[in-house]
């Protein structure tokens, strides 16, 4: 059966790949499972029909028969955990793979975000300013931690898998604030990530939604 997942009708991100649907997107083409795309408004994502699928009214979305998920990251591991190519056969190795996929979200992705919040939703408060170098110390802290455990590595535990798709499209967020540069080696781990036939399409495929969406 294709599944079906949910994206912006038209992305906030600009058709630039950082919208959530992304990472969901290249988990498919990663293990070659073809998916459909239903594009949502901002305001049907507050409505009833969208709301059952998230109660909390984002994307994406993932529908595959009755199984309806929401999160990207609980529609990553599913994709990962049934089918071949995210997660290694070995189960210590699939344990530390499962565990780099909660470090992403959970350590790595919550500071990033609060950039994004204090650059786009705070800017015009008053102690913004005075927020902003505090929150790039706490990315950067986080960053030097990333760093140093990735090391020389190609990938943070020996063979591509979930937890770098993840890792990575965490660390796309923060590219544009310059902070990535400051640490060489997740620069170029970000580079390998993108650098992958399934991450190129699934860039493309959120971009041609995008530019469909802007043309109309």
């Amino acid at each position: 059966m294709t599944p079906t997942i949910t994206a912006f009708e038209r992305s906030p991100d600009g058709g630039k790949g950082l919208a959530r649907d992304t990472r969901v997107r290249w988990a498919l083409e990663e293990v070659g499972q073809a998916y459909e795309v239903r594009p949502v408004s901002f305001s049907a994502m507050k409505e009833p029909a969208h709301l059952a699928r998230n109660p909390f009214g984002q994307i994406p979305t993932y529908e595959e028969g009755d199984l309806v998920l929401f999160e990207s990251g609980a529609i990553v591991f599913h994709i990962a955990e049934t089918h071949a190519g995210l997660l290694p056969d070995e189960a210590d190795a699939r344990a530390r793979a499962i565990a780099w996929m909660f470090a992403a979200l959970s350590s790595v992705e919550p500071p990033i975000l609060e950039l994004v919040i204090v650059k786009f939703i705070e800017a015009d408060k008053s102690w913004a300013a005075e927020r902003m170098p505090l929150v790039k110390d706490r990315i950067r802290h986080r960053l030097a931690q990333l760093s140093r455990r990735l090391g020389e590595a190609a990938w943070l535990d020996g063979a591509f898998s979930a937890g770098d798709l993840l890792m990575v499209s965490v660390l796309l967020r923060v590219k544009p604030s310059g902070l990535l540069d400051e640490f060489p080696s997740l620069a170029a781990y970000v580079a390998r990530g993108e650098a992958r036939p399934a991450y190129k399409r699934a860039f493309e495929a959120q971009l041609a939604d995008f530019n469909a969406a802007a043309s109309r």
